[in-house]
């Protein structure tokens, strides 16, 4: 009788490329409808290692470090967009229009990149996402200005393991292997934000009171364990964004997609499909 013949994962390729003054790295593999991966603050594109080997199958998926993070350049004083970055990444692979599934500060540039270039989304996946213009809560602010403090008297280095031990990623501290990778990842980091200004440059209207005019589909997705801030807006895009669906992934926190990969695959195929 014939075996089962083996799904063997896709070559990757993985470089850097020289985008609007900055070199910005990436991995691209795959064919198919494509999909582009964004991280969250303080980490680079190893926390979308799962979903890029499993969707890489039928699919071209793009990654890459935003400007600032993992192996790209920091900036250099020259103002820039992440959403230009992106738009310039796009071209270098002739891709057109992507789906563009982003995790925190990178639900927040994908945002901000489907409202600058609206036709080169397909459709939008936020998972426990940022946004610009939400006013944060309290708490938020006072420990984000704590990790800025000890950037100014300890270094960088310091505010990072600030940061790792944020109560934001206390539900993902629970798994080991992933509380390891999110060490690393987080200790790799240069902590270059902690200590600058960065020159990205601001819209004149925040994202936040633009959403009506996304009309592509978007899954929002929201950890159960998240903290506050992150359901509140889950809450706003959801209610906002006209062809919007919400889904909580029960017993995890804001690394949902590290914390329960399968489910977050699952659920990115489901809202693909459909």
């Amino acid at each position: 009788m014939e075996g089962k013949k083996e799904s063997h994962p896709p070559q990757t390729r993985s470089a850097f490329a020289d985008i609007n003054g900055a070199k910005i790295h990436f991995e691209i593999a795959g064919a198919g409808e494509p999909l582009v991966f964004i991280h969250g603050f303080g980490l680079d594109l190893r926390m979308w290692d799962e979903q890029f080997t499993v969707l890489s199958r039928t699919h071209r998926v793009l990654r890459y470090d935003a400007r600032g993070f993992g192996r790209s350049s920091v900036p250099n004083g020259t103002a820039y967009t992440h959403a230009e970055d992106l738009n310039a990444l796009l071209n270098l692979f002739d891709i057109q229009a992507a789906t563009v599934i982003g995790l925190s500060m990178g639900g927040r540039i994908a945002l901000h990149f489907a409202l600058t270039f609206p036709k080169r989304i397909r459709a939008l996946a936020l998972a426990d996402s940022a946004l610009d213009g939400y006013r944060w809560s309290d708490e938020w602010n006072t420990s984000w200005e704590k990790m800025t403090r000890m950037s100014l008297q300890r270094g960088p280095k310091a505010a990072n393991k600030l940061w790792i031990g944020h109560p934001l990623f206390v539900p993902a501290r629970e798994h080991p292997g992933v509380s390891k990778r999110l060490a690393r990842m987080v200790g790799d980091y240069s902590g270059w934000h902690w200590a600058n200004t960065d020159p990205h440059r601001s819209s004149n209207k925040p994202d936040v009171e633009r959403l009506h005019e996304l009309h592509m589909p978007a899954l929002v997705l929201v950890g159960e364990r998240d903290l506050p801030d992150f359901h509140t807006i889950a809450d706003i895009l959801s209610g906002s964004i006209k062809h919007a669906h919400k889904v909580v992934i029960p017993c995890v926190g804001h690394m949902s997609n590290m914390e329960a990969p399968d489910r977050f695959i699952t659920l990115v195929l489901s809202f693909l499909s459909a």
